[in-house]
């Protein structure tokens, strides 16, 4: 029921929405200290929207809210009552960045009752978080001394209006002084911050942070239709300028551009800009809007867990900060001041057009705040070559621009204002690098031979185009395992035939007369496609995936096996089918493959030159069925990384047990050994490509079990091939053969021993 006198219709049209903005405005601009303007704007809401309660809480250091105004509670509640973020109603506001509208406040579960507040006679309560930056700075509430819904308008009403107390909170006094310097009292002392490598590599520069997000200072429109305007201007010159920036991409960074297009098409989402117009309508200006929009986008990402929803949420956040600035008449946060020559970027996060708007020629690295491996921005990185370093706690407190920075991608840390013996010891291991990749690329020209003439044939994993030319530099023989889902990931809709036709032909025209090992799609469980839509599974690694899907789904394992079987266009080709659990499974798969090569001939089309057909043994119930597995195929290919998990029972991206299971342990050689040892007398050619491959000591264990296949990264052929080329084979497959029949967790240190005493660089 609502309470007899208040103005309900109030908050249901829009301009008595922009009266109240209009009547805030005058207040925030008016003489007087924050705190009095923060008493009459608490007076403003209450008298406006009809309440008998406005109270105002903020955030203060050790996440705890402080009542800083209010009207109707008792005064002398101010700056006495704190609640702990998640205590009490408001405490849940803060910690879930929810508005919140009960009609019975007293009876819900959360409810905390403060007696110093004198709350006892009021029964409904609507909070809003107040937003900036994404960050929970504050709570505003008001309350009615009857029960009543507050309806739609009136909690987007409050929202609003929390929007304007973030921009006083953000630059008033209202925190001590005491507590603010020690907040900021990083200095100019070193600080080594850790993260998660995304790329590996060694880089040095100045700090350049990636601000993009203009500082709003008009919050309120007096003229929404004009504001309507700007808006779409600006959308349509943010539009224009990814065109300019997919064109300027296509030539040099094929996959970039794919990233680029579903970035493209993210800029058009009908929902985002809606949400921003409807902003508008309600009285702010299009700054002011672009931004309420993304501090609410950004609060919700906060608590999202889904890794794909949270990268795509922080696409929509790039978009907004491009679109502030091209509000604000500028092309890119990279066009603002002048930028050093070795440029270290710094950001919480960044988008891929926004990381291209930077000059190539002086990006040395790239640090981030927040970030994942999934994250566009990541891909586009890697294809730049640049180290990048992700979840860095607390980067943009620690850092001022222009400081000294090192970034070591290798042992995801970084240096910021680096003390003279780290500078040292960078110059020092920059030298070596340098030095070694000299080294390496004269190794690409030379055999992967052991001193004694065991020849090892090296391939690269390939997931992009731009791993291909790799495939030549490193002087590799093939692509052992070409991962066909990432351009499945980095695309916004599902690629018909032709675009997979056309893509698997480059990779070949690439490779040239090298083969490549085509892994059909291997998603599900961590890797998701935007346009596929799962069942959420309680363990996505053991559930629905890989060959699973292709099976259940045939139409989309069909699409894919006669794109690769046109590309071929008579030339050789492999394909393997991943996750494979039963014998049924890929004699299943193997139907499909020979419907499409029926439809391929009967098209016309020219059938593979030679087709072979290969397996990723990852599951260990294949042990059991080798010999008929091993009839059915002409290659295969070892899944190390899942095989372990799997063998182990051992979720790899679980930090409590990603040290517990050693892949050097006699259980996983022997089992290795067993493969190895069957496939040799079956004539069947099988390879590694899970992470062992590419580490030198793992690899030098492989070999020494009797594998002559490895399939690692292009990054890790140099040392590979330094490795091989450093050691003899007969006393190591003695070494090896006497430690997989000890016991004991891991043979480690006994291999480190054996490479340090015949100076096997591992």
């Amino acid at each position: 029921m609502a309470g007899a006198g208040e103005p309900i219709a109030f908050a249901a049209e829009a301009g008595a929405s922009r009266r109240l903005l209009a009547r805030l405005r005058d207040i925030m601009a008016a003489s007087g200290g924050m705190q009095s303007r923060l008493d009459k704007i608490v007076r403003l809401i209450a008298a406006e929207m009809g309440a008998e309660v406005c109270s105002c809480y903020v955030v203060r250091p050790g996440d705890v809210l402080e009542l800083f105004a209010t009207i109707g509670l008792n005064p002398e509640a101010v700056h006495r009552t704190r609640l702990r973020i998640g205590e009490g109603l408001v405490g849940e506001i803060a910690a879930t960045a929810r508005s919140l509208a009960i009609a019975n406040a007293p009876a819900h579960p959360n409810f905390a009752y403060r007696p110093e507040t004198g709350e006892d006679p009021y029964q409904s309560l609507l909070g809003v978080p107040i937003l900036r930056g994404g960050r929970v700075r504050g709570v505003l509430v008001i309350q009615h001394r009857h029960r009543r819904t507050y309806s739609e308008e009136q909690v987007e009403t409050l929202e609003t209006v929390a929007m304007v107390v973030a921009e006083l909170a953000a630059n008033s006094d209202l925190a001590a002084r005491g507590e603010l310097a020690a907040e900021s009292s990083g200095g100019i002392l070193p600080s080594r911050l850790e993260g998660v490598t995304l790329n590996a590599g060694l880089a040095q520069g100045l700090a350049v942070l990636h601000r993009p997000q203009l500082t709003v200072r008009e919050m309120v429109a007096e003229d929404p239709a004009a504001e309507q305007a700007r808006l779409w201007q600006a959308v349509d010159a943010m539009h224009s300028s990814l065109d300019a920036l997919l064109a300027e991409t296509a030539a040099d960074h094929a996959d970039s551009r794919d990233i680029l297009e579903t970035y493209r098409m993210i800029a058009e989402d009908r929902g985002w800009l809606t949400r921003i117009t409807d902003a508008i309508v309600s009285g702010l200006t299009a700054e002011a809007a672009v931004q309420r929009v993304q501090d609410d986008l950004r609060a919700r990402m906060a608590h999202m867990t889904d890794p794909y929803m949270r990268e795509r949420l922080a696409d929509f956040e790039d978009l907004a900060n491009r679109l502030l600035l091209h509000l604000a008449g500028r092309t890119s946060a990279a066009a603002i001041g002048t930028l050093p020559d070795d440029i270290v970027l710094i950001a919480r996060s960044i988008g891929p057009a926004e990381l291209l708007d930077y000059d190539r020629r002086r990006l040395r690295a790239l640090v981030l705040e927040e970030g994942s491996a999934a994250s566009h921005v990541a891909i586009v990185a890697r294809a730049l070559d640049i180290p990048v370093v992700a979840q860095c706690a607390d980067l943009l407190s620690r850092v001022e621009p222009l400081d000294q920075v090192i970034v070591d991608g290798d042992n995801a840390q970084v240096f910021i204002r680096p003390a003279d013996d780290v500078q040292a010891v960078f110059n020092e291991t920059a030298a070596m690098r340098a030095r070694r990749r000299e080294q390496q690329a004269e190794m690409a020209k030379l055999p992967a031979e052991t001193r004694d003439r065991v020849a090892v044939s090296l391939h690269i994993n390939a997931g992009l185009l731009l791993d291909m030319p790799h495939l030549h530099d490193t002087g590799a023989d093939g692509v052992g395992l070409y991962r066909t889902e990432i351009p499945f990931m980095v695309r916004s809709a599902y690629p018909d035939v032709a675009a997979q036709t056309e893509l698997y032909a480059k990779v070949l025209d690439q490779a040239g007369d090298k083969p490549v090992a085509f892994r059909t799609l291997d998603i599900g469980g961590d890797k998701r496609l935007p346009y596929f839509s799962e069942v959420p599974q309680e363990n996505p690694a053991l559930g629905w995936r890989a060959i699973r899907i292709g099976l259940d789904r045939p139409a989309m394992l069909r699409n894919q096996l006669r794109a690769l079987l046109r590309a071929s266009a008579g030339r050789p080709i492999s394909i393997m089918f991943p996750m494979v659990a039963a014998i049924a499974e890929l004699d299943a798969a193997r139907r499909l493959l020979e419907r499409e090569r029926a439809r391929v001939a009967a098209e016309g089309h020219p059938l593979p030159e030679r087709l072979r057909i290969g397996v990723m043994i990852e599951v260990p119930s294949l042990l059991w069925q080798l010999p008929s597995l091993l009839s059915r195929v002409d290659f295969v290919s070892v899944g190390s990384n899942d095989l372990l998990q799997y063998l182990f029972a051992s979720d790899r991206g679980n930090p409590k047990l990603s040290q517990r299971y050693d892949p050097l342990s006699p259980i996983m050689l022997n089992v290795l050994k067993q493969l190895i040892d069957a496939a040799e007398a079956a004539g069947v050619p099988l390879s590694i490509c899970g992470e062992m491959a590419g580490r030198p000591l793992e690899a030098m264990a492989l070999l020494g079990l009797g594998l002559r296949r490895l399939a690692a990264a292009p990054a890790a052929i140099g040392p590979l091939k330094t490795m091989i080329r450093s050691l003899e084979m007969a006393p190591l497959t003695d070494l090896v053969e006497r430690l997989r029949r000890a016991e004991g967790e891991t043979m480690r240190p006994n291999l480190k021993a054996f490479a340090r005493d015949r100076g096997i660089p591992v």
